[in-house]
């Protein structure tokens, strides 16, 4: 009977923490725009945390935005499909990979993109700054294809839109709280922003996302963002998940133009 009274007054057990699958660590890099030197420090900094633990199943995610605003778009892809060759790399789409796409298929939307940081892009795909200043709209328009392959085209196009792994899904603006994750809309994946960060109440999975620019990594509970705006910031961050564990990684470029790379022991 005793017994019995004391479990009826035993505290209840503490709540399950969001876990990734056992045996794998997760490395998520936020919206990188450009910026390769930033992504080649996170890159070989994830590369030594791997090291450190050969028998996990390491997986890698970018968020998406990889291209434009920063200097060097073309570099980031072209070291992102190198890295897929020997890692296990997965991209989503961005606002912003959709855009460029959009950009071959009519002049107008070749305007938007330029305006919202295609030029840079375009910049590091070959265009020169005298080309960009004297051509018209419909004459870069109708040379993109020139500067810009069919190949690099379809390999942004295949990026993914949404991403599970165990409590957390992977995507690159958020999700729609009104609708399953099986329900969910591209546009919304791609671009949501206020109803999804004005959500308080639980979600189906731990959304963790890019797109929204914060000034540290923002862990809400139900979702936790990292977008700490690498572009005009000059920090890239990644979050690891291992079992219901979390840490950072940050790259930062200092004063001098060396770019460090910091450790975390929580996600903020």
């Amino acid at each position: 009977m005793l017994q019995k009274f004391r479990e009826f007054f035993a505290p209840p057990p503490e709540p399950r923490l969001p876990a990734v699958p056992e045996g794998r660590r997760y490395f998520a890099i936020g919206d990188i725009h450009g910026r390769l030197d930033l992504y080649e420090a996170m890159i070989a900094a994830i590369e030594e945390d791997m090291a450190g633990a050969p028998a996990l199943d390491h997986r890698i995610v970018l968020l998406g935005d990889l291209v434009d605003r920063g200097p060097d778009s073309a570099g980031v892809v072209a070291r992102t499909q190198a890295w897929q060759r020997q890692r296990k790399v997965r991209v989503l789409a961005g606002n912003h990979e959709e855009m460029f796409l959009a950009a071959f298929e009519k002049p107008e939307a070749l305007r938007h993109f330029i305006k919202h940081g295609g030029h840079e892009t375009l910049l590091s795909y070959g265009f020169s700054r005298l080309q960009m200043a004297e051509m018209s709209l419909e004459e870069i328009f109708a040379a993109l294809p020139q500067f810009v392959s069919q190949d690099t085209r379809d390999y942004i196009a295949s990026f993914e839109t949404m991403i599970r792994a165990g409590d957390y899904v992977f995507v690159h603006a958020g999700i729609d709280p009104s609708r399953p994750l099986g329900e969910q809309k591209r546009s919304d994946l791609l671009w949501i922003r206020e109803r999804f960060l004005n959500h308080e109440g639980p979600l189906e999975k731990v959304v963790v996302h890019g797109h929204t620019i914060f000034g540290r990594v923002m862990d809400c509970g139900n979702r936790i963002g990292i977008d700490t705006g690498a572009f005009r910031s000059g920090v890239l961050t990644a979050l690891v998940l291992e079992g219901d564990q979390r840490r950072i990684l940050q790259a930062r470029a200092g004063d001098n133009a060396a770019v460090q790379v910091f450790h975390g022991d929580r996600a903020q």
